[in-house]
């Protein structure tokens, strides 16, 4: 793991997944061919499947289409960083970079392109993991697979789409399902992914200050009601006695599961010895990588005036400084886990013991 400092010259890139059929193509489309104002470079597996009309086509060399809404489109022939760095050729012609992940495929894989690949990672960052997920079939798509709920506890921000395909009831069964599985996504509810393009593509960080502020249970009490950092969950301040239906919540305050056996887990603690805690997230990450789908976190290592950022995916994990702590800023460290079979209480005992 490698403490690089992230700097801005680095293109945010979005992982884009979703079923066959769940209307990324959709999203795709908009992107290219949409009156946005922004430059996008999409990469796509296949090109004939976005079924792009040629009138809209400004140029292109065999790899790279431009459109001219200012987009361009390339296909991955062969790997995906050769077809990065063919990209990155032209680079400063476009702002952001989005890229398809086809079909079922798990996307682990290409988040962990953007960590590994040095010159890739010199240039690009990655910004989030966005799914497009089918309100009307997403609950038989996660009867039958498991990795119609991977793609949701790998994602920071779900499109819920086709909503206008289900009743209210139906609607509401499947954002619990969601919820149940990834309460820290973002989700946003549309037709035909109609959507404004920046809550999708360059979100900053992942949203992490927003991920790690919130507490699952308190999502699914009040469902308007995100938690930002200055609400006191421990003491009950909400003008009247939560008590009654808090569900144990000192007991469960940590980690949710799933009944398709993901499970979040939120760990706090104050400032943690660096000497400690990058020995243990690397063994970590190292046995449980597997059963890990992401890891993300801000953390304040005693005598460092910076915020430190890590996210990984599987056993692949990459920390920088992000930003310097801010006066009056409590500085705690975060760290969610989402994934299965992960040993709670032993991964909540070695970060406590991280602390310095």
């Amino acid at each position: 793991m490698s403490a690089t400092s992230s700097n801005e010259s680095q293109i945010p890139v979005t992982v884009l997944t979703g079923y066959l059929g769940s209307g990324k193509t959709t999203l795709l489309n908009r992107i290219l061919t949409g009156n946005h104002g922004k430059r996008y470079a999409v990469i796509v597996n296949e090109f004939g499947e976005i079924g792009i009309d040629n009138d809209l086509l400004v140029e292109s060399d065999e790899e790279i289409f431009e459109m001219n809404n200012g987009c361009i489109c390339c296909t991955v022939r062969g790997d995906l960083i050769r077809t990065v760095e063919n990209l990155m050729k032209r680079k400063g012609s476009f702002d952001a970079i989005l890229v398809e992940t086809t079909g079922v495929a798990d996307p682990a894989p290409v988040a962990q392109t953007f960590f590994m690949d040095e010159d890739v990672r010199q240039a690009a960052k990655l910004d989030a993991v966005v799914a497009v997920v089918d309100a009307k079939h997403l609950p038989q798509r996660l009867e039958d697979t498991e990795e119609a709920a991977d793609q949701i506890a790998f994602a920071d921000v779900i499109l819920l789409n086709k909503t206008d395909l289900v009743s209210a009831e139906e609607l509401q069964s499947v954002e619990a399902a969601i919820r149940a599985i990834n309460p820290y996504a973002v989700v946003h509810k549309t037709e035909r992914c109609s959507i404004d393009l920046s809550k999708v593509l360059d979100r900053g960080s992942f949203d992490l200050d927003r991920i790690l502020s919130l507490d699952p249970h308190f999502l699914e009490e009040e469902e308007d009601h995100v938690c930002g950092p200055d609400c006191d969950h421990d003491h009950h301040h909400h003008g009247h006695d939560h008590h009654h239906h808090d569900h144990d919540h000192d007991h469960h305050h940590h980690h949710d599961e799933d009944p398709h056996g993901v499970k979040s887990i939120a760990l706090r603690a104050g400032e943690l010895d660096p000497q400690k805690f990058f020995p243990w997230i690397q063994q970590t990450t190292q046995l449980q990588g597997p059963n890990i789908l992401r890891l993300k976190g801000i953390l304040a290592f005693a005598g460092d005036d910076e915020r430190y950022v890590v996210q990984g995916v599987h056993m692949i994990i990459e920390g920088d400084h992000q930003r310097p702590w801010k006066d009056g800023e409590k500085r705690e460290s975060r760290l969610v886990f989402i994934g299965r079979n992960l040993p709670v209480d032993m991964l909540e005992a070695h970060f406590a013991a991280c602390a310095a």
